[in-house]
């Protein structure tokens, strides 16, 4: 379980590490030249026109309206706040974008995938536009009125009187915080774990606004964290199969040409899937293809996972041979047979209403069980090229099935 926990927890090690960088080079920029340090300014423009840019080739309309709004803060602050000698605490554009920002960047979390033009796509740029008119007229002749409780320290712990960020805005970010996380963690998505480094980003540069370099640095790595996201989402749009999150067939073909001189490679097919198909229906089929590819996404032996195609997987055992692959094998094919899926309930009615109506009463759920046949195979001189493995392993994978299924062959 903690091990799961860990490994869930690895899809934030990207903005966490941008962040952390960000901070230790922040004492460089003082030491750079008055040119340079220019740069360093213009650079969260040139990275969010960057990311802006990929977001549209790959119709990704999340990112867009994030780097929108982190660039839109960076511009009202360097145009209104940073380096005037006014009190931020008191001025309505800082506490519309520190209260607001957070909580557009947590919806965007929430939402789905659009694209960017989109007709919802459309929708969600008027939602911000409309959302800016409301809070300008708001804050802008009424912003006497709401101050005494945008500022109001409501907990008296000194801890927040040494921050810029006030302590309603520090609560309401720490909330959406925690939503991010549990979406980016959740989900496994790199646009998501890009959401929660841009807000951790935003915070930092909100905090140090006084201080031009952390400013600047924070909103720039804000936009690089965001830009990677993309990248790493049409990676995995290109490498990794939707259905059951492993690599794909394409990330196999490519994997193939490293394995150096000792490997196996095992090839796995789930029985009788065609009938399970006909009888539970498609939708459990799909079920059933999640839960093996967690199955195997778990074998021990170092070996790495991927889908080849339909109800078929492969795995790939760098630096090992059969002998060394078979007993890791041999567990995932008794751990499949073992595991009792629950199935959904193909008689749930679509109907909200009669959903309701039927809410109160308990059906025994159904589960079913299925087995894996696996064959495997391994480098050796008449089998010297990984094409050449992978046919034996499917040879061997036919030989299992013959014997009766739910085995390993070699």
């Amino acid at each position: 379980m903690f091990s799961t926990v860990v490994k869930r927890m690895l899809i934030l090690g990207v903005p966490a590490s941008i962040l952390i960088a960000t901070w230790l080079l922040i004492p460089q920029i003082a030491l750079l030249t008055p040119e340079r340090r220019e740069l360093v300014v213009l650079s969260p423009y040139v990275i969010t026109v960057v990311g802006m840019f990929l977001s549209i080739h790959f119709h990704r309309g999340r990112p867009f309206m994030a780097l929108m709004l982190l660039i839109l803060f960076y511009w009202g602050s360097r145009s209104a706040l940073v380096g005037k000698s006014l009190e931020l605490s008191l001025n309505e554009i800082y506490q519309v974008c520190v209260l607001l920002i957070p909580v557009n960047i947590t919806l965007i979390a929430i939402m789905r995938e659009r694209g960017v033009f989109s007709t919802v796509g459309r929708l969600r740029f008027m939602f911000l536009g409309v959302q800016g008119i409301v809070a300008f007229w708001l804050f802008r002749y009424n912003f006497i009125e709401i101050l005494p409780y945008i500022v109001r320290n409501y907990s008296h712990l000194n801890i927040f009187g040494d921050m810029l960020v006030p302590e309603s805005a520090l609560v309401v970010g720490a909330a959406c915080f925690i939503l991010v996380a549990y979406v980016a963690v959740r989900r496994q998505a790199p646009v998501d774990s890009g959401l929660l480094g841009v807000l951790a980003a935003f915070f930092i540069a909100s905090n140090w606004l006084t201080n031009r370099d952390i400013h600047s640095a924070f909103c720039a790595s804000g936009a690089v964290i965001m830009t990677l996201s993309i990248l790493r989402d049409s990676y995995n749009m290109a490498f990794r199969d939707d259905l059951t999150g492993l690599h794909s067939r394409r990330s196999l073909n490519e994997s193939l040409s490293g394995l150096g001189r000792c490997y196996s490679i095992a090839m796995l097919d789930v029985d009788h899937f065609k009938k399970f198909n006909d009888t539970y229906g498609h939708d459990v089929g799909d079920q059933v293809l999640k839960m093996v590819a967690r199955k195997i996404m778990g074998v021990g032996g170092g070996g790495r996972a991927f889908r080849y195609g339909g109800e078929e997987f492969t795995i790939l055992f760098s630096g090992s041979r059969v002998s060394e692959a078979g007993p890791h094998l041999e567990t995932l094919r008794r751990t499949i047979a073992d595991y009792q899926l629950a199935l959904r309930d193909s008689e749930r009615p679509k109907d909200h209403r009669q959903g309701s109506e039927q809410r109160g009463r308990r059906r025994k759920p159904a589960y079913a069980s299925v087995t894996i046949s696996i064959g495997v195979a391994e480098r050796t001189e008449s089998l010297a090229s990984p094409e050449a493995v992978m046919k034996a392993a499917d040879k061997a994978l036919y030989k299992a099935k013959s014997r009766g299924r739910n085995q390993v062959a070699v």
